[in-house]
C-alpha cells in the first residue's frame, strides 16, 4: 500500500486542487511535447504523479527526490507504470552515467537550493545529458512572486530574477527557450480540430486589441547545449480542471462578494445613525482622556511618595523589630511605676489645690497693690497738689450738705 504523504503547503500532491494543481499539471503536460519516446529524468519527482504521467509517452522515465519516504511511496503508489521508476538522491550528486538521458525535467526545484548547490544541479544535469539533450526547468520569478507580493516562502533558499536564473544557465546551456506562467481567467475560442495558432485579444469595454502577455510568476526554459537544438512549441498553452474548480471559486467568490455589498448598503444606513453617537463617544472618550492623563500623573506623584514611604517603614520595621523586646521589657517597668505614679498623682492633686488657693490670693494682693499704686501716683502728679489747697473747703461743703 502506498505510504501517506501529508501536504505542507509546499510539496504538491495530486489530490490537491485549485490554483496549485493547475500550475504543477500544466508544467508536466507542457513538458510532454518533448519527451515523447525519450529516456527522461524527473529530478525532484515528489509524490511521482509527474513521472508516471510523462511515462506514458516516453521510453523510460526516472523519478529522483531527496527524501526516502517520498520515494517509498511513489515507488508503490505508481507499480504499475512499467517505464517509471523511482531512485532516492540528491540533485547535486546525480547517480547515472554521462549521457544517459536525452531530456531532464526540473520543475520549482532550484529554489529550494543554496546558490553554491544550484551550480552543481545544472552541472549535474548537463553530464548525464546527450549532447542534443534538452532541460525543461521551471523557477519562481522573484520579482513577481516574492517582492511584488512581499512574500516569504520558508521552503525557499535562494530564488532568482531573470537575468540570474539565465545566467546560471548560460554556463551548460547555450541555447534557451523562454516561457512564462501565471493564473487567468480566459474565454477561449478555437477550431474544432487541430488548430494552426492561437489567438488572444484583450479589451475594456470600447476597444478590443491584441492582448500583450505579461511576465509571468514562473519561468518554464527549454535548454540545450547547443543553439537550434531547440524544438518549436506551442507559442500559448492552456489548462484546466474537469470540475473547473478555479471558475467555479472565481464564480462563489463573485456571488459572496455581491452579498457583501448588500450587507454594506444595510451597515451603512445603521453606521450613519450611529456616527453623531460615536462623535458624542469620542467627545465624552477625550474629555475622559484628559481626566486619565491628570490622575495619571496624580498617581505618578502618589507612587513616588508611597515608595519613599514604604522605604522610610523598611527602615524603621527593622528598628520596630529591634526595639520591640526592649519595649516588653519596660512593660513591667512601667506597670510597676503605674502605681507609684497613681500615689503622686494624688499629692499632686493636693498640691494643686494649695496652688490654687495661694494664686486666689496672690491675686487680690496684686489688685489692692494695683489700687494702692494709682493712688501713688495720682498724688505724686500736680493734679493731686493743685487740689490739697481746697479740699478743706470740699470737706466743709460735703459736710453742710450733709446736715440739710
Amino acid at each position: 500500500m502506498p505510504t501517506d504523504l501529508t501536504f505542507t503547503g509546499e510539496r504538491f500532491l495530486p489530490t490537491c486542487s485549485g490554483e496549485i494543481a493547475y500550475e504543477h499539471w500544466h508544467r508536466y503536460a507542457f513538458a510532454r511535447h518533448f519527451v515523447a519516446g525519450r529516456r527522461v529524468l524527473d529530478a525532484a519527482c515528489g509524490e511521482g504523479y509527474g513521472t508516471a504521467y510523462l511515462s506514458d509517452i516516453a521510453a523510460a522515465v526516472v523519478g529522483l527526490d531527496l527524501d526516502g519516504a517520498t520515494i517509498v511511496h511513489a515507488s508503490a503508489r505508481y507499480a504499475s507504470c512499467p517505464r517509471a521508476r523511482f531512485v532516492q538522491s540528491s540533485c547535486t550528486t546525480l547517480p547515472f552515467a554521462d549521457a544517459c538521458f536525452d531530456v531532464v525535467v526540473s520543475f520549482e526545484t532550484v529554489e529550494h537550493l543554496e546558490a553554491a548547490d544550484q551550480v552543481r544541479m545544472l552541472a549535474e544535469f548537463a553530464r548525464v545529458l546527450t549532447p542534443s539533450g534538452l532541460l525543461v526547468i521551471s523557477s519562481p520569478n522573484k520579482r513577481l512572486y516574492s517582492d511584488a507580493r512581499g512574500y516569504v516562502n520558508e521552503f525557499h533558499r535562494h530564488e532568482l530574477y531573470r537575468d540570474g536564473f539565465a545566467d546560471l544557465l548560460a554556463a551548460h546551456f547555450l541555447a534557451q527557450q523562454w516561457h512564462h506562467q501565471r493564473l487567468a481567467c480566459w474565454s477561449g475560442i478555437w477550431t474544432e480540430g487541430e488548430a494552426s495558432g492561437v489567438e488572444a485579444w484583450i479589451g475594456d469595454g470600447e476597444h478590443v486589441m491584441p492582448y500583450a502577455h505579461p511576465e509571468g510568476i514562473y519561468f518554464i526554459v527549454v535548454a540545450a547545449r547547443s543553439r537550434g537544438t531547440v524544438p518549436i512549441s506551442a507559442r500559448v498553452s492552456l489548462f484546466t480542471d474537469t470540475a473547473d474548480s478555479e471558475l467555479k471559486r472565481s464564480e462563489t467568490n463573485a456571488a459572496e462578494a455581491l452579498r457583501l455589498d448588500r450587507l454594506l448598503g444595510e451597515h451603512d444606513a445603521v453606521l450613519e445613525q450611529q456616527t453623531g453617537h460615536i462623535r458624542h463617544l469620542e467627545t465624552l472618550l477625550a474629555e475622559h482622556q484628559r481626566v486619565i492623563g491628570q490622575r495619571d500623573a496624580e498617581l505618578a506623584a502618589m507612587n513616588t511618595a508611597f515608595a519613599e514611604v514604604n522605604q522610610a517603614l523598611a527602615s524603621t520595621s527593622a528598628a520596630l523589630n529591634s526595639t520591640s523586646e526592649a519595649l516588653a521589657a519596660r512593660a513591667a517597668e512601667v506597670a510597676e511605676r503605674d502605681g507609684q505614679l497613681a500615689e503622686r498623682a494624688r499629692s499632686i492633686d493636693s498640691l494643686q489645690t494649695r496652688v490654687d488657693e495661694l494664686e486666689s490670693a496672690l491675686k487680690a494682693l496684686h489688685e489692692r497693690l494695683a489700687a494702692r499704686e494709682q493712688v501713688i501716683l495720682y498724688r505724686e502728679s500736680w493734679r493731686w497738689w493743685v487740689r490739697i489747697p481746697f479740699l478743706p473747703i470740699k470737706r466743709w461743703i460735703d459736710a453742710r450738705t450733709a446736715r440739710r
